[in-house]
């Protein structure tokens, strides 16, 4: 235990779920979202088909502006005011698209659910780590990330039942909802974790000089561009995977089924990552997820090229779970490389190294999405070509472990 008594926290049962809700209201906001982007599109009167994917790309951005401001706020405050603020903001960015009459109100609206999501996603594991420490940790950590990987699984599921009972604004009533709910639940159950004495006065020059030496850190930096561009593939590919699924393959109300068996390839790579990593290292664990990722995505450009960007389903999916456990073995270490050399500015660095990587990977997610023209080619291509950038950066790293 480190800066809130024990007795004042809620059981661990509660506070587990309390850390997995705030966790993951950002996957819930984005995944709930997919099969209802096209509707979304034609009652908001977009004029291109590729439009409703920007209702994706306005949220990641809004989540790469937030985390690099409620980090370091939230050292100088304590955990739970920017908390307030940023599911504040959430709520108010879900009203106001919930509300939209036009498609640039829903734009905005969404940029301020991602900012407000932004506080709750960088905030939640600090609140693991200022109340428990060692395996205590680990252990609320392990339980939490189970949590969290049901989400996406579940999330478009969650989208498609509330679309055949009301209509896609009833989705952003239901985020207002779980704004407010968790936010009162957290007012109610749950102590400030960051003790007073322990807080650290937010002075700009300090953080100033903090993030030259984060930017000015090559390994951080080379880390930082290669999650961007990995995380912008994945971008491209939540940005597309309604049309493909959903249209190209005709697959309609059966789509979240098959998103959530895609995603459950993701979410066991990252289950297994942790027990992996301790054996073999993260960069080894980066190089082969990315020679694996990579390599999978040129030969399968060649099948999709071949059938004129129409593979058959059954060899899309084979190939797009293979892939995804690659990625899902990519993430985590490709943050903690980026994360090994600032442990004297962890703060400034979470904040740098989080909103480097999600800025970067919006214009190249939204780029591969709004290239969709009906095949899989430019996903395909996105993935191949961002997976050799990342390569060069990553084997022209010298690794350390």
């Amino acid at each position: 235990m480190n800066t809130a008594s024990r007795d004042a926290l809620p059981p661990v049962g509660e506070f587990i779920a309390l850390v997995a809700m705030l966790s993951s209201l950002t996957a819930l906001s984005i995944d709930a979202m997919l099969p209802a982007l096209g509707v979304i599109g034609r009652e908001l009167g977009v004029v291109h088909a590729n439009d409703p994917q920007l209702v994706l790309s306005a949220l990641f951005l809004g989540l790469g502006c937030g985390q690099i401001l409620f980090g370091p706020l939230s050292d100088a405050t304590g955990r739970k005011p920017p908390m307030f603020v940023g599911l504040g903001v959430f709520a108010l960015g879900s009203l106001l698209a919930m509300l939209a009459s036009d498609f640039h109100h829903m734009l905005l609206g969404r940029f301020l659910q991602g900012l407000g999501a932004s506080a709750p996603r960088v905030l939640s594991m600090a609140l693991v780590r200022d109340c428990f420490s060692g395996r205590e940790m680990a252990r609320i950590v392990s339980f939490t990330m189970s949590v969290f990987i049901l989400v996406p699984m579940l999330a478009p599921s969650l989208g498609q039942g509330i679309l055949l009972l009301t209509n896609w604004r009833g989705i952003f009533t239901l985020f207002l909802v779980l704004a407010l709910i968790v936010a009162v639940w957290l007012w109610l159950r749950m102590p400030e974790t960051l003790a007073a004495e322990n807080r650290k006065p937010f002075r700009l020059q300090a953080f100033v000089q903090s993030a030259r030496e984060v930017l000015t850190n090559t390994t951080a930096m080379r880390y930082t561009l290669t999650a961007g561009l990995i995380f912008g593939a994945f971008v491209g590919y939540l940005a597309s995977v309604q049309q493909v699924l959903q249209i190209q393959y005709g697959l309609g109300e059966r789509f979240p089924l098959v998103f959530a068996v895609l995603a459950l390839g993701l979410g066991t790579a990252s289950f297994l990552n942790g027990r992996l990593v301790m054996r073999y290292g993260m960069h080894l664990l980066a190089r082969r997820g990315l020679l694996v990722f990579t390599l999978l995505s040129g030969l399968f450009w060649v099948v999709a090229w071949r059938t004129h960007g129409q593979p058959p389903l059954e060899i899309l999916l084979t190939y797009l779970l293979l892939a995804f456990f690659a990625v899902g073995m990519l993430f985590g270490n490709l943050n903690a490389l980026a994360m090994e050399p600032l442990g004297h500015v962890a703060g400034v660095g979470s904040a740098i190294v989080g909103s480097g990587s999600t800025l970067l990977s919006v214009p190249l997610g939204t780029y591969i999405g709004q290239s969709y023209d009906g095949t899989v080619l430019p996903i395909i291509t996105g993935f191949f070509v961002l997976g050799t950038l990342a390569m060069a950066l990553v084997f022209s790293q010298r690794p350390h472990n």
